[in-house]
């Protein structure tokens, strides 16, 4: 392990600022329903791929709607926090 580098916390797509650009840096599949994976599968989710919280429906709980690519999508906030992210400098 490189210990010169500093490490960043972890953040979660639920956590990240509105219109903070990031990219999906680890997706906890394991915490996953079969359908719930392959609906984030199906609809590009992946490591390595850039992601942005656009808003957020009620005050907890409702769903998140992000962009990723080029498509606007709503997904549920539990689902959100098994999506991890690094912010990219704006």
């Amino acid at each position: 392990m490189d210990m010169s580098r500093p490490v960043a916390p972890a953040l979660s797509l639920e956590s990240l600022p509105r219109f903070q650009r990031a990219t999906v840096s680890a997706i906890e599949w394991d915490r996953l329903g079969v359908p719930e994976a392959r609906r984030l599968r199906e609809l590009g989710f992946d490591e390595g791929v850039g992601v942005e919280v656009l808003h957020r429906a009620g005050a907890r709980g409702g769903p998140i709607a992000c962009r990723i690519g080029r498509m606007t999508v709503a997904i549920r906030r539990a689902v959100a926090a098994t999506i991890h992210v690094a912010p990219v400098a704006a």
